[in-house]
């Protein structure tokens, strides 16, 4: 392996479609693979994560990215895909950028992460930046168990808002591409947002917080375009990533990453060979 672009490339690369069907799908079938970044420093410490509030990554937070960056180089699940989109905020655009030289057929070929603000989790407005106990103080719980067209704070959006807002995106998205695979990086409420739009739940039960979902997990649709509707693939695919255990501390990881093997005798996991070339010594 004496190039970057050699070690992403090798391999067969329709052997991982990560679909088994009996008849192959009708032409101009999309799927879009929504991945959720890893854990952020808002996630952590509490904070309303907008464009104020959000950091980026914590150190677990990198190892997780890690972790599916190695299994994604190991699979070449996603080798195929076509284009890389993340939200805007740190958190998102960090992990697409360390998970950009496993997605695609090189580690540039797919070029610059495509950045869009309507992939977004809920624009919480005045809350952003504050911690939650804050937030509560100052502007109560909305209670969208009853009224989801209700605020979470002034100048923020409503969950009814956030739900058409969020899948609406990703259906955008997947339009754009006929025919082909294609990732994003975003937030749990962007994955629940569009389980609830894409199977149709009533809104009596799509309540918020009705399906948890963990950091770097992979929630993959299918777009039918001539019923347009979507077919879910899998949902909270997570295996091999490390977990926090709950009420844990830092060093309170549930599980090892699929990849700990390759950097068992001290060297550098696959995504770290893979950047090196990108991000020099950045961390």
């Amino acid at each position: 392996m004496s190039g970057v672009d050699e070690v992403v490339g090798a391999g067969d690369e329709r052997a991982h479609e990560g679909v088994l069907r009996i008849f192959p799908p009708e032409e101009g079938v999309g799927r879009i693979v929504l991945v959720r970044h890893g854990e952020a420093e808002c996630n952590r410490n509490r904070i309303v994560g907008g464009r104020t509030g959000c950091t980026g990554l914590t150190d677990l937070g990198r190892q997780q990215v890690a972790a599916l960056a190695d299994r994604l180089y190991e699979s070449g699940e996603l080798r195929r895909a076509t284009a890389l989109y993340s939200s805007v905020l740190p958190r998102a655009v960090e992990t697409a950028e360390r998970l950009r030289p496993v997605v695609g057929p090189g580690p540039t070929a797919l070029g610059p992460v495509r950045q869009r603000c309507d992939l977004c989790e809920l624009h919480p407005g005045e809350a952003d930046g504050m911690e939650w106990n804050d937030v509560v103080e100052k502007f109560g719980v909305p209670d969208w168990d009853n009224d989801p067209t209700v605020p979470i704070a002034t100048g923020g959006e409503s969950w009814s808002e956030f739900v058409v807002r969020a899948s609406g995106a990703v259906h955008e998205v997947v339009r754009q591409h006929p025919g082909e695979l294609v990732a994003a990086v975003v937030h749990a409420g962007v994955i629940e947002a569009t389980m609830i739009a894409f199977l149709g739940v009533s809104p009596e039960i799509y309540r918020r917080g009705w399906v948890r979902i963990v950091h770097a997990s992979m929630t993959e649709w299918e777009w039918v375009p001539s019923e347009d509707r979507f077919i879910l693939l899998r949902f909270n695919d997570s295996c091999g990533v490390p977990r926090r255990r709950e009420g844990g501390s830092a060093s309170g990881v549930a599980e090892e990453g699929a990849g700990q093997g390759l950097r068992s005798a001290g060297q550098p996991g696959v995504l770290d060979r893979l950047t090196q070339r990108l991000f020099g010594d950045r961390p």
